[in-house]
């Protein structure tokens, strides 16, 4: 038997309980009408959730890595040029995944705990007009630190495509996809929609959309081919691969529970329970590690001093049923991130944490 474990880290995070009995229903062949009807309802949904009218919006089978390699290997062909922001882990997982696609990439920078300033990204593509896509994390998990996005929406006056990674960010901070003028997004099930992982929710622009239909060669992947699961999920219904039938169920269950709450109500939600914790961390010896624009789902923090990562966080485990993320890159063995996401985002599980470490410090 395994524990019901509070699941505190950078994800997963605890499923709503709607999700889990979501689990439960009969499973249904891929192509049944009733089954279509749910998938086109969890379109609908996710159009909420994003903020957009893209009819693309779907939900990709895989983690938010395939949302995120989905993005790339469709928007990118060799010798195109891909400006990305790199602040943490994430921006650095696209900058190899923009290489492996045979991209010429050039960086934009800010240290660890920092966030990218946008106006960094676009002089960079005043720089070099005739790049593809910027591309920027909106929020970094492995630092706890948000990108500001709106202003990039100055690239919809350009031949750039804007692609934006929302795995933490949405359903915890506001994402607004069509009103900054984000021709990509990808997410993840996992964090703070409440769902576990298994689907990356993703959207494409018109402009996005005309160029994977546009593209002088075939996407390398395919089964994450845009061009080929837009006739699944559109009318035409044509067979691509087995949709995991369960996780859609969970995702159509997830996002209703998001979407009943209310997205303003959610953002306060995470925004309270995240500024509970990170109000009270120094008091017991813990500092932050984000310099600015700090996340409310995603904290990061310094240990106090003399703190053995590795044995508190498994005495954590073991006693109170209680799961942290620790550190990655130079932040290994030092820090910790601790998530309060979707169903996680509660007072109880603030003060359940902070009892927690006040016992074992």
């Amino acid at each position: 038997m395994h524990s019901d474990r509070l699941l505190l880290g950078p994800g997963p995070s605890n499923p709503y309980p709607e999700v889990m009995e979501a689990f439960q229903r009969p499973v249904l062949g891929h192509l049944d009408p009733d089954f279509l009807f749910v998938l086109d309802e969890i379109g609908d949904r996710l159009r909420a959730a994003f903020r957009t009218n893209n009819e693309l919006t779907l939900p990709i089978s895989g983690t938010g890595s395939a949302g995120m390699e989905a993005c790339f290997v469709n928007l990118l062909e060799p010798g195109d040029t891909a400006i990305i922001g790199v602040n943490g882990v994430f921006g650095e997982r696209m900058c190899e995944v923009a290489r492996r696609c045979g991209a010429d990439v050039v960086r934009v920078e800010q240290p660890w705990g920092h966030a990218i300033d946008p106006q960094q990204l676009l002089d960079a593509q005043r720089a070099i007009p005739h790049a593809r896509l910027v591309a920027v994390v909106h929020a970094e998990t492995s630092t706890g630190v948000e990108s500001e996005i709106a202003p990039l929406v100055a690239l919809q006056q350009t031949d750039t495509l804007l692609l934006v990674d929302t795995v933490t960010s949405l359903g915890g901070i506001p994402v607004d996809v069509d009103g900054w003028g984000i021709d990509a997004v990808y997410s993840g099930t996992q964090k703070c929609l409440g769902v576990p992982p298994g689907l990356a929710p993703v959207s494409f622009s018109p402009r996005a959309v005309a160029r994977v239909r546009g593209r002088t060669q075939p996407a390398q992947s395919w089964y994450l081919d845009l061009a080929l699961l837009a006739d699944y999920v559109g009318t035409a219904r044509r067979y691509h691969h087995t949709a995991p039938i369960s996780m859609l169920y969970a995702l159509h269950a997830g996002l209703g529970v998001l979407l009943d709450e209310g997205l303003d109500a959610a953002h306060a939600r995470h925004r309270h329970v995240g500024g509970m914790l990170q109000e009270a961390l120094p008091d017991l010896g813990f500092r932050p590690f984000a310099q600015e624009r700090r996340l409310p789902q995603l904290t990061s923090v310094w240990l106090p001093d003399g703190v053995d990562d590795a044995k508190i966080r498994a005495e954590l485990r073991t006693r109170f049923d209680i799961e942290v993320g620790g550190g990655l890159g130079a932040f290994a063995g030092k820090g910790w991130r601790i998530g309060l996401m979707g169903h996680s985002a509660r007072e109880r599980s603030v003060v359940a944490l902070l009892g927690a470490l006040g016992a074992l410090l």
